[in-house]
């Protein structure tokens, strides 16, 4: 096993990180005093993502790309440092089109998407001029299990009618979204695990409704919406895929975007911890700069341990992807899906008590950090399924070894 990157990923890394602190960081706050004020990205966006490209920074975590398509080739394990980078703020990885639900959406298009569907709506997306969602979790059933998903697909000479309620659809309201993948029963007597297509439906379809947009912990998610379906039309030509295998597609889909979403996080803790070390340094108590204390010092020292294992986690996960696919990485992919979050959920913790009243505002993007550790702990896949995944994969042969390590009069 080796995690020693490539020369092209650390020469990438070195440009990803010049760049990020020359153009991105700089832009931080105009980025949400417009977003905040017009609910749009801010004109320089373009300019970013234009200049990006240029230097070859452009499309980083697609290693399906074809010769003819736009990006950089990497494997998982080239990505994932580059991956972390653009986490510490939430928008960069908008400026390199790396970011979710796109990214897993063009995976999507591109391993089960027709020619006429590439050329439609993957194309544009690894242009970065559209916007796409995924429409799978809904209100009235527990959508952990995904096999509970009830919105209909049903055939109507040439057409599918869709009829059903999505909610927390990241990307649905946003002003660029033109299509939607929808995850929906079209065969209720099939097995729990052949009954689900996914059909894509353009924005504006009749029918098609975004009813909400949907906060979390009282915040505004910015682009997540709840959905509608009603009477919902579209050409049998929208199938993506073939009918009945939407449960795997969906969850081959869930293996990329949780692994991106815990590289991500990397960098997001990597800017708490960064955070508190500022803190310490800077603020004083009872007469003294509150670093000096043996807490706040165990607090930053047990974020940095906590942060480099799952760090190293996803580096494991991300390599045994390049070596043998997802289902060489299912174990790990759980594994790094429950460690991340926690990580991240103790990290923000800490972060907002040495911060203090000003972790709790929105003058720093600690609180926003600690909620969004926490809501990662349920989308994906809540802990709990994962830990249940994990749990029926330990081998067999090990518990069946543990009454030999057993001590005592019995054992001995």
């Amino acid at each position: 096993m080796q995690f020693r990157f490539s020369d092209k990923s650390l020469a990438l890394q070195d440009s990803l990180e010049q760049f990020f602190r020359a153009e991105i960081l700089p832009r931080n706050r105009e980025w949400h005093a417009h977003t905040s004020k017009h609910g749009a990205a801010p004109p320089f966006l373009a300019a970013l993502k234009a200049e990006a490209r240029k230097r070859g920074l452009w499309n980083l975590g697609l290693p399906d790309l074809r010769d003819d398509q736009p990006g950089t080739r990497l494997t998982n394990l080239e990505f994932a440092p580059l991956a972390a980078i653009m986490g510490r703020l939430p928008w960069a990885p908008i400026v390199f089109n790396c970011n979710a639900p796109n990214v897993p959406n063009m995976e999507m298009l591109q391993k089960f998407g027709s020619v006429d569907q590439k050329r439609q709506w993957l194309d544009p997306l690894l242009e970065g001029r559209i916007w796409t969602a995924f429409g799978m979790t809904e209100p009235d059933v527990a959508s952990s299990d995904a096999r509970n998903i009830r919105t209909s697909i049903r055939k109507d000479g040439a057409d599918y009618v869709i009829d059903g309620r999505k909610w927390y659809i990241s990307g649905a309201n946003h002003p660029d979204c033109k299509m939607l993948l929808v995850v929906g029963v079209i065969d209720p007597d099939a097995s729990s695990a052949a009954k689900h297509s996914v059909v894509i439906v353009p924005m504006g379809t009749p029918g098609l409704e975004i009813v909400r947009p949907v906060p979390a912990f009282g915040r505004d998610r910015e682009f997540a919406a709840e959905l509608v379906l009603r009477n919902v039309r579209v050409p049998q030509s929208n199938l993506l895929g073939e009918e009945g295998a939407g449960f795997a597609m969906g969850q081959a889909r869930l293996g990329v975007a949780r692994v991106h979403h815990c590289m991500r996080s990397l960098g997001s803790c990597d800017v708490l911890i960064q955070l508190m070390r500022g803190r310490a340094s800077g603020r004083r108590a009872f007469g003294r700069p509150i670093g000096e204390f043996a807490n706040v010092q165990d607090m930053i020292a047990l974020s940095r341990i906590e942060l480099e294992q799952a760090r190293l986690l996803v580096y494991k996960t991300a390599w045994l992807l390049d070596e043998g696919g997802a289902a060489a990485a299912r174990r790990e992919i759980s594994m790094i899906k429950v460690a991340v979050a926690r990580t991240f959920s103790a990290i923000a913790d800490r972060a907002v008590q040495v911060l203090g009243a000003m972790g709790v505002s929105d003058d720093t993007p600690v609180s926003s950090a600690y909620t969004a550790a926490r809501a990662m702990r349920i989308y994906d896949g809540p802990d709990e399924v994962h830990l249940r995944t994990l749990y029926r994969l330990e081998p067999d042969e090990v518990a069946g070894d543990s009454a030999h390590y057993l001590l005592g009069e019995r054992g001995l």
